[in-house]
């Protein structure tokens, strides 16, 4: 073994025992009552916000008493599919970086550094340019294709050469396919007039033209991704200490990350192709679990399937409020926000306890 590699495996066991602020169960479980409070109430700030805004009563009306009034119209037929997409969304995305940090041992992993949604979204867009498909039951197994194709690329590429795949060398390896990938599709999108009037606001991932028909057609693949991902939550606990510790604890490595690969395809292809490539939750979610929750990856899951959804709707929320009458694409506020947590984690030799 080599001593990159041992240092490596050091750090990880030393990090692997760092705990979070919530060392019992007990105070783990009024941490995620807190936080599902939270969601409780950026859902009803969602249904409730807006290019108008109306009040809580209505919201509480139209969920409960529902008459055919314009603003109970609004909420049922547009905001509440909306936040369910968001819900979906956010949760896919969330637990697909959880999984590739996990995996990875990447504290800078998440689907869209690691070009997985550019690669999804690439080949959405070469499935309704190229070949007319609509529907998203259609080319929502392109986005499954894409994702998977990403992945393979930034693996082979980041770990070419003597010191193997580093976090580092599948950042850049992640960046540069995905921008890649994302420069054919947005050429794609500008030279065909037809292809780009679908995908601009899909494009830079956005949950304004979501409605029942996308979230029922997306939502069976998020659930098997997240079974999945609870299956091998145990699994992942062992990887956390070496490749070489987790096989001698009796973890089998392989079938450990051909599920965590199904899973983040699923899981990351689905949600691009519902709302479009959307960066950074994957980043910055798990992250805040493992702070709270410390280095085991059942809670770190169960946290992100929460505070997820929370962070994507809150900057759908400040994007329609940002741009009223108009809404900047959630996509977009997640970037402003994912970008500066990104320089701070790359500066950091450790972070979150991995």
């Amino acid at each position: 073994m080599s001593v990159t590699a041992a240092t490596s495996q050091d750090m990880a066991r030393r990090d692997a025992r760092r705990p979070g602020l919530a060392q019992t169960n007990a105070t783990r479980l009024g941490w995620l009552a807190v936080a599902l409070a939270v969601l409780v109430a950026v859902l009803v700030a969602s249904i409730a916000v807006g290019s108008k805004d109306i009040p809580i009563s209505t919201v509480l009306d139209a969920l409960f008493a529902y008459d055919d009034s314009d603003d109970h119209a609004i909420i049922q037929a547009l905001r509440v599919p909306r936040i369910l997409m968001g819900l979906a969304v956010g949760v896919a995305l969330g637990m697909a970086g959880a999984l590739i940090q996990a995996l990875t041992r990447n504290p800078l992993a998440d689907p869209g550094i690691l070009g997985v949604n550019a690669g999804a979204a690439f080949f959405v867009v070469l499935a309704v340019g190229l070949f007319g498909l609509t529907s998203i039951q259609s080319y929502i197994w392109f986005a499954f294709l894409g994702a998977v194709v990403a992945t393979v690329l930034v693996y082979a590429v980041g770990s070419a050469g003597r010191t193997g795949a580093t976090p580092v060398r599948l950042t850049l390896a992640g960046v540069a396919i995905g921008a890649v990938m994302g420069g054919i599709s947005s050429g794609i999108t500008l030279l065909n007039p037809t292809t780009f009037d679908r995908m601009r606001q899909w494009g830079a991932g956005s949950l304004v033209a979501t409605g029942y028909e996308t979230l029922w057609a997306v939502l069976p693949f998020i659930i098997i991704g997240l079974v999945i991902a609870m299956l091998v939550a145990r699994p992942l606990n062992a990887v956390a200490l070496g490749d070489d510790l987790a096989a001698a604890l009796g973890a089998n490595m392989l079938r450990t990350r051909a599920l965590v690969v199904v899973a983040t395809t699923l899981l990351a292809g689905a949600a691009t192709a519902a709302a479009g490539p959307i960066g950074f939750v994957g980043l910055m979610v798990p992250h805040v679990a493992r702070w709270i929750v410390g280095p085991d990856q059942r809670w770190i899951f169960l946290f992100t399937v929460v505070l997820a959804p929370i962070l994507l709707l809150t900057a759908d929320i400040v994007g329609r409020v940002a741009m009223r009458p108009g809404e900047l694409q959630v996509g977009i506020v997640t970037a402003f926000i994912g970008a500066p947590v990104l320089i701070a984690l790359a500066r950091r030799r450790k972070v979150s306890g991995l």
